[in-house]
């Protein structure tokens, strides 16, 4: 199997995920961002993540690749509990987590972003829906500390460092990229209890955070 991404991508992180929680060997693409044709050519339509499936066929979506790897070998690993307060925190930080994570990851040695015109692809398409890259760089140290404030409250929801409600559930799926991702940003004062569960989802979906690229 084949699964094409763009590094840089929550949605691709959450595919990426089951294959590394299953420990199910998969071929990891990265598009580039400027590459339209590709992704039209599979599924109609310029997205990721797409995967290639061992018929040869095209799945999009991330959830549905999600489940149909979780559910593949007939012994489905997302079986836990959800909670509520979860989805509502995520809700509340995707207010604000784009401008922090947006220019930063329009900046970052990504392989999505290895031409110029893949980079400036994504940051002209991104500016124009989001606003302003060097203005949301302006505002960086209010963000900063409004994350950093916003994880304490997460904090409390942590149950276990290997799965958040302490059995692994759709909630690692949606909450854990976010995480990953807010790796990439300076600066953010992170819980112990947000910061074990991060790193040792790292280590068991086999993804690797985006720390070493802070800027």
């Amino acid at each position: 199997m084949r699964l094409y991404i763009y590094e840089h991508c929550p949605f691709c992180v959450k595919a990426r995920m089951i294959f590394g929680l299953k420990n199910i060997p998969v071929e990891i693409k990265v598009l580039l961002n400027d590459d339209e044709k590709t992704p039209v050519s599979m599924v109609g339509k310029k997205m990721v993540p797409i995967l290639q499936k061992e018929d040869g066929g095209f799945m999009p979506e991330s959830m549905d690749i999600v489940h149909y790897i979780d559910k593949s070998d007939g012994k489905p690993l997302l079986t836990g509990p959800l909670n509520a307060s979860i989805a509502a925190w995520l809700r509340q930080v995707s207010d604000y987590t784009g401008r922090l994570l947006l220019p930063r990851f329009a900046a970052a040695p990504l392989e999505e972003f290895s031409t110029p015109a893949a980079r400036k692809y994504f940051s002209d398409k991104k500016q124009a829906a989001s606003g302003s890259f060097e203005e949301h760089l302006q505002h960086s140290e209010g963000l900063v500390k409004k994350i950093s404030q916003d994880l304490r409250a997460l904090d409390k929801l942590i149950v276990e460092p290997n799965a958040v409600n302490g059995e692994l559930s759709e909630d690692d799926i949606n909450l854990w990229p976010l995480l990953r991702s807010l790796s990439i940003v300076q600066g953010i004062d992170w819980p112990s209890r947000v910061q074990a569960y991060r790193d040792n989802m790292a280590k068991q979906t086999q993804v690797n955070l985006l720390t070493r690229l802070a800027s």
